[in-house]
Formats: C-alpha cells, sequence, structure tokens
C-alpha cells in the first residue's frame, strides 16, 4: 500500500494560493509554517514526529512548498504528501534535541539557499511547536532578514471548510457516535474509570464498519463525581458509584478532522438542582443553534445564549463555542472564531463550530454540545445523538 494525501493536488494548490494572497497583503514574502495542522493542510504531510522541529517553507516564487523535518521522517512526507522529492530535505540527526545546534539552523541554511535570507519572513509566533530557541537561530543566522509575525495565518485559511472537509468531519460524526455510546454502555457501579476510558479510546481508533479512526488531539475528558466542577479533567483510578455525575467530552477523527461531542451522565436519580442546569442550559443550546446562521458574529451568538440563560441557575464566563477542524495534539480547536464578546467575525458557509456551553460550578459540573457547519441557510449539527442529561 503506498499512502498518497486525501485531497486532490487541486485542492492543495487552491489553499496554497489563498495563502499567499494572505502573505502579499500582510507584506510577508516567505512563510515558515511550524504548526502541524498546517503543514498537513497544505501538504498532506501526517506522522508522529511534531516532538521535534518540522515545518514548511512557502515562497511566493516557488508552486511546491519545502517540506523539511528529521531525515529519518523524510519517507514519511515522500509517502503522505504530493511533493516532489527535491521539496522534501531532511535534517541530520545531530540537530535533534543538541546544545550545539539547532533545526532552525538548518532552516536558515534552507532560507538562504532560496534566495530568503534578505527577505520579509513571517512565523508561527504564537503556535505550541515554534519556540523561542527557534526564534534566536532565525534572528542570529539571518541577520539581513525582517521576521514579522505570521501567527495564526494560515488557521485563518483553513476557516472555511471544502467539501471533502466537511465529507471527512461528516465520517468522524458517525464515529463519535458509536464513541459516546460506547461511554455510556460501559460506565456502571462498580467499573473501573480507566477500563471505561479503554473502551472510549478503542472506540476512537476502531471506527465504524466503513472506515477506521484516528487518535483525536485531546484525550477522553471523563471526570466524575466532585471532579466535574472543572473543566479538562479526566479519569481516575476508582470504580463508578451509585450517584456519580461523569462528564463525557469526546470526539471522532478521520484523516486529521475532528467531530467532537459532550454530554453529561448519571448514574441513578438526578437531584434538583442537576435537572435545572441541565434544563437551562439545552434550552439555551437549542436556542443558538436556531439562531445561527450566515452574517452573524461570534459576539451575537453569544449574546443570544446570554440572553437564553437569563433567570436560570446556569452561570458561564468562558467562551461558548469556537472553530474547529484539521488539528493534532494538544487541541482540536483552529484557534480563530469564538462564541463570546467582542468576536466581531462574520460566520458564512463552510464555518464549522463546536457549540459548547459547558458550565461548572462548586459542586458539579453539566457539558452539552453539538459541532454544527453554517450553511447557506442557517447551521447543521454533524452528530445525531439525544440532546438530553443521560440517566443511567
Amino acid at each position: 500500500m503506498n499512502p498518497k494525501p486525501f485531497f486532490t493536488i487541486e485542492e492543495y494548490r487552491s489553499r496554497l494560493a489563498k495563502t499567499r494572497e494572505t502573505m502579499y497583503r500582510e507584506g510577508i514574502e516567505t512563510l515558515l509554517v511550524t504548526d502541524p495542522a498546517n503543514i498537513n493542510y497544505l501538504s498532506g504531510y501526517d506522522g508522529w514526529s511534531f516532538y521535534v522541529h518540522q515545518g514548511l517553507i512557502i515562497l511566493m516564487d516557488r508552486e511546491e512548498p519545502i517540506w523539511f523535518g528529521r531525515m529519518q521522517d523524510s519517507n514519511g512526507a515522500k509517502l503522505t504528501t504530493y511533493l516532489s522529492d527535491d521539496s522534501i530535505r531532511g535534517y541530520q540527526d545531530h540537530y535533534v534535541q543538541s546544545n550545539l545546534r539547532h533545526p532552525m539552523d538548518f532552516v536558515a541554511d534552507l532560507l538562504m539557499e532560496f534566495g530568503s535570507e534578505k527577505k520579509r519572513l513571517g512565523v508561527e509566533t504564537d503556535n505550541y511547536y515554534f519556540t523561542g530557541q527557534c526564534f534566536k537561530s532565525l534572528y542570529e543566522n539571518l541577520p539581513e532578514a525582517t521576521i514579522m509575525d505570521a501567527n495564526l495565518l494560515v488557521n485563518w485559511v483553513r476557516l472555511i471548510k471544502s467539501p471533502q472537509e466537511i465529507a471527512y468531519m461528516q465520517k468522524a460524526a458517525r464515529i463519535v457516535e458509536k464513541v459516546m455510546q460506547t461511554a455510556i454502555d460501559v460506565i456502571d457501579i462498580g467499573v473501573r474509570e480507566g477500563e471505561a476510558a479503554g473502551e472510549v479510546v478503542k472506540a476512537q481508533l476502531v471506527g465504524t464498519s466503513e472506515y477506521t479512526g484516528d487518535y483525536t488531539s485531546i484525550m477522553p475528558i471523563m471526570p466524575s463525581g466532585l471532579r466535574t466542577s472543572t473543566a479538562h479533567l479526566s479519569w481516575v483510578d476508582r470504580r463508578y458509584e451509585k450517584g456519580d455525575l461523569v462528564l463525557l467530552e469526546l470526539a471522532g477523527n478521520v484523516h486529521r478532522y475532528h467531530a467532537p461531542l459532550s454530554r453529561t451522565l448519571i448514574i441513578g436519580p438526578p437531584p434538583a438542582q442537576l435537572t435545572e442546569v441541565a434544563k437551562g442550559v439545552i434550552d439555551g443550546l437549542n436556542k443558538v443553534l436556531d439562531f445561527i446562521k450566515p452574517g452573524v458574529t461570534g459576539e451575537e451568538v453569544e449574546e443570544t445564549w446570554r440572553k437564553a440563560i437569563s433567570g436560570t441557575k446556569v452561570v458561564k464566563e468562558s467562551r461558548m463555542g469556537y472553530a474547529f477542524g484539521n488539528n493534532y495534539p494538544p487541541d482540536w480547536g483552529e484557534h480563530t472564531v469564538s462564541l463570546r464578546p467582542g468576536d466581531k467575525n462574520v460566520l458564512v458557509p463552510g464555518v464549522t463550530i463546536h457549540v459548547m456551553p459547558g458550565v461548572w460550578l462548586d459542586e458539579f459540573g453539566f457539558e452539552c454540545s453539538e459541532p454544527i457547519v453554517v450553511t447557506e441557510t442557517g447551521c447543521e449539527c454533524f452528530v445525531n445523538f439525544p440532546r438530553q442529561l443521560i440517566v443511567k
């Protein structure tokens, strides 16, 4: 089997053209891309190699980007991208985790080879993979270059999804439906939390009978009991007990495209306060989904949510949604549109949002979310799963 990119060459070229248009507007002559999701988006490269420095160099006058990474990952670039061999440049192992030299020294040499040593160089200054040492190496090796902030430049190009991207996210949605049902089925009195988490991860990877799943950018978030009063905790070494509340923030993934989904489960009869909070959140979520359509802004969506929960016991200070799609650990969010006050970005067809009105109170939390795509007339939910507090 010879793996190939999961999009047509024409689609990759279209993405590069849009990226160069943005570069031109920003006055950037050469772009250094180091976010693995952006690398994947522009070239197809996909490997668990982002623990070392890797990336793409985008030049204005060269059709193909230049992939750089650890030499032992070069064959991975040949197998997963559409790039020609001359566009794949691997650095030797003495650059890896060394105190004597840095991979960006190698990149600086590449930039000089392609005549970019005196140009305006855009770098992704605030992602998880571009470090202070990266900047230092480029600054010292390219004294005549002008280093510019190009953070999120490619992320914004990625905002509107193509039909093929939507198709992969729809497949991921079929997986997360199975994953969520697996969690509900396995969680019960006496079951170890780690056992339940293991079944969830297995379901994520097994996928459906038609296609397999991929690892998700966030491990299953599934705290229980008092641990539900805060966000982003997972399982511990204990067994579920009667009365336990469990938050489930899970996802499916196909070709790096996610479908996240949150629900809340309780083992036994729910207390009145939880029932009241659940109703407030779900009613608010329903109103938000009815409101979303092309032309509205992120802050207008959040304002609709805030008005919907007015007078209830639901309190939420954080944003209630964000753009999502293609990504790698540690996050499936795209870091662009957020549903919160002050976000004046206008939603248009093809934008995908995880509407996530999770609330975390002093003693418990409640989550019920929907991943959606903005359509020509409103929005469409990727997932078909009961929107309710799940009582077991």
